[in-house]
């Protein structure tokens, strides 16, 4: 007979990296999420995991969430928390990571970048997961759970942007209509200028009347477009979004950032931090400047209004896109593109030799080879773009043990509520 989960009073003393209030016990740190530094709380135990149970002295930043699924749903981690302390916490993960990895840099502010929400997000349907809508039983669309694979159900979400009104409704519609298959879905949706963009993976092959069906559902909820596996289902319109002077008809499933706000900080520390170091002494010359990990040119389009570029990136489609913008925005400098795979052939010394300036913002996973090449290159100043605090130190590490100085970091916060935190940092010879 297994034994009943023990019970204890705790204090937390810190938020751990993922948003968990840490309890130190004898046995070691007990981690408890939605409990805030400096509560007392009582919990249920098992191993060095916590489920909250009460809050006995709360914290004075302690606030009520505005959203309902706050606990189950694994979305959000700090909805009851203060937004000053918060952004502290979240600004101390880059000094912690940078630490770590035995740098001593700057970290400016926090630069909150939520703006008006997230406009793209990836539900999950899961048959047999219950349903929070009338006489459905059987499935599951919204979020997964915290620390779980299973599904949360939603029928909202507050932190997403009004832009994608009507996601949901059409993530269900198109949920129940695959729901015969008994397979477990993820369903992208980004909101364009023109419409929803829907993706559906783990579909499997599906027949011609399923095709047409989901046709139809795609054209009752007004999609731009649907794609499944990135096969063409039906398109209304091609889906765009605006960088900078540009118009980009973006691929199926293609990478933006999360929010608008989020992309233009981002892009507004990269430019200027170029604009800063380069053509001093040269009045007029922007110099040329790679812009690697490029994706569909959410650096490189605008810094081709002042700079040449050669933007590199390993989808071949999103190159393609990125090209195509080029040719239809006006004046815009001379943009290259080359569909290379930075992990496996990053660009060397020699090739970096033609550039002023570089530009790098790689997936999660970071570009330690890319990273490794730059420090036995010469290129005198290189920006770093990152949403992993970990891989972004690991990187800049290398940087600097190869001579570049890391003069500044900006964490920029456009996962609000949660723990991941993007960082944009300078590097110079």
């Amino acid at each position: 007979m297994t034994a009943a989960p023990a019970r204890a009073a705790l204090t937390i003393d810190h938020l751990g990296q993922r948003g968990d209030g840490v309890a130190l016990t004898p046995a070691g740190p007990v981690y408890v999420p939605l409990a805030l530094p400096g509560e007392r709380v009582e919990a249920e135990l098992e191993g060095d995991r916590g489920r909250l149970l009460a809050v006995i002295e709360p914290s004075p930043g302690r606030r009520e969430p505005f959203c309902p699924h706050v606990g189950p749903c694994g979305g959000c981690a700090l909805q009851h928390w203060d937004g000053v302390p918060y952004a502290a916490w979240k600004r101390g993960l880059a000094v912690e990571a940078l630490a770590r990895a035995g740098l001593d840099a700057p970290v400016g502010e926090l630069r909150d970048a939520h703006g008006a929400g997230r406009r793209r997000a990836t539900f999950h349907a899961r048959a047999g997961g219950g349903s929070v809508r009338a006489g459905l039983d059987v499935l599951a669309v919204g979020f997964a759970g915290r620390r779980s694979h299973a599904v949360v159900p939603i029928d909202a979400c507050p932190i997403l942007d009004p832009a994608l009104d009507g996601a949901l409704a059409a993530a269900w519609a198109v949920a129940e209509a695959l729901v015969p298959l008994k397979k477990p879905l993820d369903i992208q949706v980004t909101a364009t200028e023109t419409g929803l963009d829907m993706d559906v993976r783990g579909s499997g092959p599906l027949k011609p009347a399923v095709m047409a069906r989901l046709g139809e559902l795609a054209g009752r909820h007004r999609l731009a477009r649907l794609t499944r596996h990135g096969e063409l289902v039906i398109q209304r319109e091609p889906p765009v979004v605006t960088m900078g002077r540009a118009r980009v008809a973006l691929p199926p499933g293609s990478f933006l950032q999360a929010t608008r706000a989020g992309e233009a900080v981002l892009a507004e520390r990269v430019q200027a931090a170029l604009a800063e170091r380069l053509g001093k002494g040269r009045p007029g010359k922007g110099g040329h400047v790679a812009d690697l990990f490029s994706g569909v040119g959410t650096f490189a389009l605008r810094l081709a209004e002042t700079h040449r570029v050669t933007a590199v990136e390993g989808s071949e489609p999103a190159v393609e896109a990125l090209l195509r913008a080029t040719r239809s925005a006006a004046g815009l400098k001379p943009v290259v593109a080359e569909a290379r795979d930075l992990f496996r052939r990053p660009l060397l010394p020699l090739e970096l030799k033609a550039f002023d300036a570089v530009v790098f913002d790689p997936p999660r996973q970071g570009a330690e080879a890319q990273a490794r090449e730059l420090a036995r290159s010469a290129v005198p100043v290189v920006v770093g773009v990152s949403c992993d605090p970990g891989s972004f130190a690991r990187d800049a590490a290398l940087l600097v043990e190869g001579g570049y100085r890391l003069i500044e970091v900006t964490p920029v916060d456009q996962f609000r509520y949660t723990a991941h935190v993007e960082l944009v940092g300078v590097f110079v010879r």
